[in-house]
């Protein structure tokens, strides 16, 4: 790429700044874009160039993959039911170290090397997620009751990204593993975000799961039902969806599905006309 055209880039790209400029956009990472460091880093640079920018973002993380290595080093088996591990004693005190500790930590000091001031939270962090036992079947799965986004804002006004980890307590301060795609719905409510970003992979939602081609660019939120009925919506797909819905509900103005193994698929999505993935919104 020549000079001119890096210019025509960056000129192209003015009118979404300005347009995100001062908004909250909320990220769920996860997924190949988790685990593999080439992608991983592209999002920490394409985060800490938004901020640069003028935006306020906010990384929220899962961190399953890891978990199942540790279980596995100390031969614990892994139980799901619907989707969900079921989290004893033993597993939560795995996932609290390894969400809170192994990969917050490893995710604020990789956001530090791209020239970005991180902070490592977590959802018992200024008792920001406050969650119910989801079923007694699960242990310690939880459902958030509310949360409370003070300690989010006050690291943005301070100038710093925060990075959050789902873990959450109840009343009684015992601690609860949320859902990544849920927290992230859920935060995005609570800080009134412009966006809620959740990088997959998945292209977005395909018309046929065979055919990427069949992209579906842009879902109003009263066409998701007969999508999920038609089976377009399915599998793990229709938790993410469900999140989606409630949080444009509760005023999220829009929230997108993209591919996390494309590099910088956040700016793709963010800064050109064409985007990238589906994007979720009211009609």
């Amino acid at each position: 790429m020549d000079n001119a055209k890096r210019a025509e880039v960056l000129v192209q790209a003015l009118p979404y700044i300005q347009k995100y400029a001062g908004k909250i956009i909320v990220v769920k990472f996860g997924g190949s874009s988790m685990v593999s460091e080439e992608l991983c880093g592209a999002v920490m640079g394409d985060i800490t160039l938004l901020t640069q920018v003028g935006l306020r973002m906010v990384l929220v993380h899962g961190g399953g993959p890891d978990i199942n290595a540790m279980l596995k080093r100390v031969n614990k088996q892994s139980e799901f039911v619907n989707g969900l591990r079921v989290t004893d004693d033993e597993t939560m005190e795995i996932a609290q170290m390894v969400l809170c500790g192994k990969i917050n930590k490893n995710l604020v000091s990789q956001l530090h090397q791209h020239g970005g001031r991180a902070l490592g939270l977590s959802g018992i962090d200024g008792h920001m997620i406050e969650a119910v036992q989801k079923d007694p079947a699960l242990g310690h799965v939880g459902e958030i009751v509310k949360v409370d986004p003070q300690v989010i804002l006050d690291a943005l006004d301070h100038g710093y990204i925060p990075i959050i980890s789902t873990i959450a307590t109840d009343t009684e301060g015992h601690s609860l593993n949320i859902n990544a795609d849920t927290a992230a719905a859920a935060i995005g409510v609570a800080l009134h975000a412009e966006s809620v970003i959740a990088l997959t992979d998945t292209p977005g939602i395909l018309r046929d799961k065979d055919d990427e081609n069949t992209l579906i660019s842009r879902i109003y939120l009263d066409e998701a039902p007969a999508l999920m009925a038609d089976g377009v919506i399915s599998g793990g797909m229709i938790p993410k969806i469900e999140c989606a819905c409630k949080a444009i509900e509760k005023g999220v103005r829009r929230m997108f599905i993209i591919d996390g193994r494309v590099k910088h698929s956040i700016l793709i999505e963010l800064l050109t006309d064409e985007g990238m993935g589906t994007m979720f919104r009211l009609r």
